[in-house]
């Protein structure tokens, strides 16, 4: 494992292990002024994805969903944080997406018309998925209880695009965003991706690019970025830092921060439902009850089935 930051050497001479799948991993190019992440995950995608019959063309619209809310929640620095991505639209074949992340904990779930996601074919484009729909990412900080969000339109070829948009519009850091999914009978789900950013204002002194007429160390980073292919982002032999090295050894200098470990996190238990369900009156639990007097509370995230008596609430 790594102990604070590393340096990746011209030499290749890593010190640097790391396992090849499920985690993030946090980097910067000082000389570059950018920093990033890149992230891999494998079980832990095949465990969130078992709980539903998805069919491929949805596994792969959830899978980048995960990869992305891993790439942007894995840079709070808070574990208690929580990064939440919405992708929504009023009449689209998928009519809601959503993944979130909170230390290292991911979740998703995608509900959508499966008639209708079966005459668009094998790989239908963004539009065709969402029609005119928008990308909601929210950041919930957990010291400050304060909570910010932007809202985008999902425009684009992918999720990365998107988001890539957000990151121009809301937060005016430009942005490379690489997200590639793969499934291979037998060998179950794999989805990676890369987000590399120029650092914003106010980290260690640097202007915004949009007040520059040109920004070359940028341009340099963002060239050697684009390079990357879906085939190496997803060879779980290949280690995260080998992926970096192998983009940017020419450099001076790469430093790599302690990586984060993936895990499937939903937070789904008796305790919380039954505080929700208590909180409305009687005649309302008695309307939600079956014949035989049973709530069904079923989560989404897991598709997990929670019973709960109606008449239990009267009896504490």
């Amino acid at each position: 494992m790594l102990n604070g930051p590393v340096s990746i050497p011209d030499d290749r001479s890593l010190d640097v292990t790391a396992p090849a799948i499920d985690q993030a991993l946090g980097f910067t190019i000082p000389t570059r002024h950018a920093r990033g992440r890149i992230v891999r995950i494998g079980p832990v995608l095949d465990d969130i994805l078992a709980a539903h019959a998805y069919p491929p063309v949805i596994e792969r619209l959830l899978a980048s969903a995960l990869v992305l809310a891993a790439l942007l929640g894995s840079t709070l620095k808070n574990a208690q944080g929580q990064l939440t991505l919405q992708a929504q639209t009023e009449n689209g074949v998928v009519s809601l997406l959503v993944a979130d992340y909170r230390n290292g904990d991911l979740r998703g779930y995608a509900k959508f018309d499966a008639d209708r996601l079966a005459e668009l074919g094998p790989d239908p484009s963004l539009f065709g998925l969402f029609g005119k729909g928008y990308l909601a990412i929210t950041f919930d900080q957990a010291v400050t209880g304060e909570r910010y969000q932007g809202i985008v339109p999902l425009e684009g070829e992918s999720l990365a695009a998107a988001a890539e948009h957000y990151f121009f519009q809301s937060e005016q850091i430009p942005s490379v965003l690489h997200i590639a999914t793969r499934h291979e009978p037998g060998q179950g789900c794999i989805a990676a991706g890369l987000l590399l950013q120029h650092l914003p204002e106010g980290e260690v002194g640097r202007e915004r690019l949009h007040v520059r007429h040109d920004h070359p160390e940028w341009e340099h980073v963002q060239t050697l970025a684009v390079t990357l292919q879906d085939q190496e982002l997803t060879d779980t032999g290949l280690a995260l830092p080998d992926i970096l090295w192998r983009l940017f050894h020419e450099e001076d200098e790469i430093r790599v921060t302690d990586p984060v470990d993936m895990a499937k996190g939903c937070r789904c238990d008796v305790a919380h439902i039954r505080d929700v369900i208590g909180r409305f009156p009687a005649s309302e639990r008695a309307h939600m009850a079956d014949e035989h007097g049973v709530i069904s509370v079923d989560c989404a995230f897991c598709s997990r089935l929670f019973p709960i008596l109606a008449d239990s609430f009267d009896q504490a």
